[in-house]
């Protein structure tokens, strides 16, 4: 049975509409979250209202609050984004096909990554989370996942291999490559990212590794 003139048209008409639809939706979501991240960072979390996002952003107040919820869920979403800056699916290529320095080497890759492309979101709801709980969780949450993933990482490797306990090294760690180690090298010693990569990666082997 033969469709009938326009019917095969209409439905593609309505489908490219949805498509089309769909892509005005994440436009609008990336123009806010885009507007927030940048006068978050420029006025700081308590001075920056939902009415500045929305000016900011082109859209109306109700379109922020049905977007994101509140001025908390934005921040909540530009952490998620941050996360996802550092391409996680590299770090698990690079860490199933590496010896243990090489997984080191790889983590320090991550966390590069990760400080040099959203280094201003992470302190940004660090900051704020000393008077949002939900974002001091948020931050407290990134710590100990990353813990995790890194005693996931040294616990796969032979014994003998740490030479300490596992908890030490994640201590040390934790101690070196931060957010404010690479925000000082790179912000006030004047040090490339690919320096303070480098170093880590040649660091961590050595405080970390019996063979070193």
């Amino acid at each position: 049975m033969s469709e009938e003139p326009g019917e095969s048209d209409g439905g593609e008409r309505r489908r490219y509409e949805s498509l089309r639809r769909t892509a005005q939706a994440q436009e609008t979501r990336a123009e806010i979250a885009r507007a927030a991240r940048q006068l978050f960072l420029d006025r700081g979390w308590s001075a920056t209202t939902v009415r500045d996002v929305a000016r900011e952003a082109g859209v109306s107040v109700p379109t922020v609050y049905a977007t994101y919820g509140n001025k908390t869920g934005l921040a909540l979403a530009l952490a998620d984004a941050a996360d996802l800056s550092a391409d996680l699916p590299r770090l698990l290529d690079e860490l199933a096909s590496a010896d243990p320095r090489g997984q080191l080497a790889a983590m320090a890759a991550y966390d590069r990554r990760l400080y040099e492309r959203a280094g201003d979101v992470i302190g940004l709801v660090r900051d704020a989370g000393r008077t949002e709980p939900d974002l001091a969780s948020t931050y407290v949450d990134g710590r100990r996942r990353a813990d995790e993933a890194h005693r996931q990482v040294f616990t796969s490797w032979p014994a003998g291999t740490l030479r300490m306990e596992v908890d030490q090294a994640l201590d040390v760690y934790a101690a070196l490559c931060t957010i404010d180690v690479f925000t000082t090298l790179t912000g006030e010693r004047s040090w490339s990212p690919d320096q303070v990569q480098s170093w880590w990666a040649e660091t961590l082997p050595r405080l970390l590794l019996t063979e070193e």
